[in-house]
């Protein structure tokens, strides 16, 4: 098998072209962002008062900089923009849905960091959430359904694609009450689309959102593992899975049937799921499930039956990728060689950048005990 047949078999679409180049830049260039911004970020947020303070819903016990998500915002526009510019590979078809995600994302990321900063009230934030979910709409990125007429079926077509965008900017938000939880998770589900978009050359543009969504995530978790030097506040939340539910249903992940709802929700179960049992749970304590904030997460009962944070995380990280990898499996035309790789890549990635640190960590302990 010559290189090029070996790639192909990988899911890069055109071996031959500069594409596939294009989305190891992108992804590098956004890590090396992310990564290199967020000491001075932490400095500047620690001296303008930028943090969160100790809550019912993080386990912080220091206020903690909160402009982590500025950094994110940085790292993948600088990524996308520069990728784009050097034009290695065709946008066009594609490129007006992209700038639509990026637009959404971007007001996003400025609510989020208001609301971070000063509050907002939560009908303001839900406002914006719903006008950024139609905004996708307005652009084609939508739920598709044939149910009717085309007018019920837009109606109900408009209705499910807001409901899914809101809930799963929601559901990254408010699982992020944990050190590199959020992070890591929206770093696998990043990564598996990926993997899922670069098989296709019509997706190349929204290839390039993702890989620099995953770089930026990478970048991030260098500094937000357990102990966390910041966290993404909710800009960071907000942006994350506003991208990430729009990429869910784009191109050949739409859906036109309650079987092909499957996949999308697999990529993103965990937040999912944990925002629904924490809103059913509190729903019949008589509690706002929105602004009652408690330790009532999933990762809250991990902690309860006495894991650490850090081996909290790395579970939920597990049980994310094991969502991601079925995901793939019930996409048609997703070779086998794929499944594998992506899992290695992920988890490889995630090494690199967390081990390094664990190990800084056992040796200052050592250290301090001797």
């Amino acid at each position: 098998m010559s290189i090029f047949d070996c790639l192909k078999s990988l899911g890069i679409a055109e071996p031959s072209g500069s594409g596939w180049l294009a989305v190891v830049f992108t992804f590098l260039l956004a890590w090396v962002v992310t990564w290199r911004l967020i000491p001075s970020v932490r400095k500047f947020a620690l001296k303008v008062g930028w943090a969160d303070q100790p809550n019912a819903r993080r386990l912080n016990r220091e206020p903690l900089p909160n402009a982590g998500g500025l950094a994110i915002y940085a790292g993948v526009i600088a990524a996308v923009v520069l990728a784009s510019l050097l034009r290695p590979i065709e946008l066009q078809g594609v490129l007006a849905q992209v700038l639509t995600i990026l637009l959404g994302g971007s007001i996003l990321v400025l609510v989020g960091f208001i609301d971070d900063q000063f509050g907002l009230p939560p009908s303001v934030r839900m406002l914006v959430q719903v006008l950024t979910a139609l905004l996708l709409v307005a652009n084609g990125i939508s739920v598709k359904v044939a149910i009717g007429t085309a007018l019920i079926s837009s109606v109900i077509s408009a209705f499910l694609t807001v409901f899914w965008v809101v809930a799963v900017t929601n559901a990254i938000n408010l699982m992020d009450g944990m050190d590199g939880l959020a992070g890591g998770v929206s770093f696998i589900s990043a990564m598996s689309l990926l993997a899922v978009s670069a098989q296709f050359p019509n997706r190349a543009a929204a290839t390039l959102v993702l890989a620099a969504l995953g770089g930026a995530a990478l970048g991030f978790l260098r500094h937000n593992f357990h102990p966390s030097r910041i966290i993404m506040g909710d800009a960071g939340a907000y942006f994350f899975g506003y991208v990430l539910a729009a990429t869910a249903i784009l191109g050949k992940l739409q859906v036109t049937t309650i079987f092909s709802l499957l996949p999308p929700v697999l990529f993103l179960l965990v937040p999912v799921l944990d925002t629904t049992q924490v809103v059913i749970r509190r729903l019949m304590a008589g509690k706002n499930p929105m602004s009652s904030p408690g330790k009532d997460h999933l990762h809250h009962r991990l902690l309860a039956l006495g894991l650490s944070q850090r081996r909290t995380a790395l579970a939920l990280w597990a049980i994310a990728l094991v969502c991601n990898l079925l995901a793939m499996v019930v996409i048609k035309d997703i070779r086998w060689e794929v499944m594998v790789v992506t899992p290695i890549t992920i988890i490889f990635l995630l090494g690199l950048t967390v081990l390094p640190r664990m190990q800084r960590r056992k040796v200052q302990r050592e250290g301090g005990n001797g």
